[in-house]
């Protein structure tokens, strides 16, 4: 096995987190092998913030569209509208963007290889094999299997893992929201109330009992999908019902797509020796929003600089960092959403009051400014002060709804 093509790093996974972490490493001059597996469109919204776009160079072409503002509907079909001020948040479809970092990836010396991540196991001198099958035709299940030396591994393969399963202790126990969408083609005659730029979000028990329903505008093309961790819940009957609810029921249907989204981040991110998570491997997808484009991109970077850090000391503990830095810097978002999530989606009466509260303008500026800049502001104490009694106040049923 002395003669296997040996590679400083394997990313097994080509999406934001495997395509950034495959970039950054390949920039250090590392040798990396990017494992992708081809045809695979997550779905997503496909929302990503200011600080996404500036962080890490994406150039406006990709930008599809530009949110200037958000909808909030209630049970009762209230509508709150919030203005994105001075700014906008960026909408990319997935098969392009995703590709577009693959690319970048290869630009900075990564190798990429399309394939199906099968197993690993270890050399007799205790190097990580990571083994593999290359599709060779279209065909399902048809293929060469491959394997190559890695002298350290990033598990960037999506929700339930493979490389997780079989690598990291205690991954297999996470809980996951089932999310599916479908990309539909603008109608020439828009419905009563269209806008491109406004991305809408629906807090209905009917469209799902603890997550959202969501149409996000995607230029000649629209997301309109929900979630649900019920799995006797019929996210398809729901989206049908969504669909008709903004006048997009005869709208063509482009394409269907369904996943697992992970619910919080996985206690442990790596194996001790030379393995570590990201992204959605990893458990970052914000509870509440679903968001997961940035968190996987960032979980990407700082798993690229722990395994650069242990590729350099030779100590495997330098991959505990990526889980330690992502906590620290967002950790404290992670579980305010959680709280926000448990609590306020859990009934239609709270999800009104909820839609009710972000009526107030210091809610709306509070929370775009640390959705913009991903993390909680800590500008304006008064503001927070205020917000705080006016929770208190729909908490204890003093404002009508």
């Amino acid at each position: 096995m002395s003669q296997i093509e040996t590679f400083d790093v394997v990313v097994v996974g080509g999406g934001p987190a495997g395509a950034t972490a495959a970039h950054d490493l390949a920039r250090l001059g590392r040798t990396v092998l990017m494992l992708d597996r081809a045809g695979r469109v997550k779905p997503c919204g496909g929302a990503i913030p200011p600080r996404l776009i500036k962080d890490f160079a994406i150039p406006d072409h990709l930008l599809v569209a530009k949110a200037k503002s958000a909808r909030m509907v209630s049970p009762k079909d209230n509508r709150v509208d919030i203005p994105i001020e001075d700014g906008f948040v960026g909408m990319v479809n997935r098969e392009d963007f995703d590709e577009w970092l693959r690319e970048r990836a290869v630009e900075a010396g990564a190798v990429r290889r399309t394939g199906t991540f099968e197993k690993l196991s270890r050399d007799a001198d205790g190097v990580s094999v990571v083994h593999f099958n290359v599709r060779q035709r279209p065909q399902p299940g048809e293929g060469m299997a491959a394997h190559v030396r890695a002298r350290a591994v990033i598990g960037a393969d999506g929700a339930r893992s493979e490389v997780a399963r079989q690598a990291v202790p205690g991954a297999e126990r996470t809980k996951y929201v089932f999310a599916y969408h479908e990309i539909v083609r603008a109608p020439e005659i828009k419905p009563a109330g269209y806008d491109g730029s406004r991305c809408d979000v629906f807090y209905q028990g009917k469209l799902s009992p603890d997550f959202y329903g969501w149409v996000f505008p995607h230029g000649d093309t629209l997301s309109i999908g929900t979630g649900s961790a019920d799995k006797g819940f019929s996210l398809r009957g729901a989206v049908t019902d969504l669909r008709a609810a903004a006048g997009l029921q005869n709208a063509e249907t482009l394409r269907r797509e369904g996943a697992p989204l992970p619910m919080k981040p996985l206690p442990r991110w790596d194996n001790g020796r030379d393995v570590v998570m990201a992204g959605d491997a990893a458990g970052v997808v914000a509870p509440a929003s679903g968001e997961g484009i940035y968190y996987a991109m960032v979980g990407g970077q700082l798993a690229a600089e722990a395994v650069n850090e242990m590729l350099l000391t030779g100590n495997p503990a330098a991959l505990k960092l990526a889980r330690k830095r992502f906590m620290k810097a967002h950790g404290t978002v992670f579980w305010v959403l959680g709280v926000m999530q448990s609590f306020w989606y859990s009934s239609d009466r709270r999800r009104e009051r909820f839609v009710k509260i972000c009526e107030d303008r210091d809610v709306q500026q509070l929370t775009f400014e640390s959705y913009m800049n991903k993390k909680l502001t800590r500008r304006k104490p008064m503001a927070h002060v205020r917000i705080f009694f006016k929770d208190m106040a729909h908490l204890l049923g003093l404002v009508k709804v």
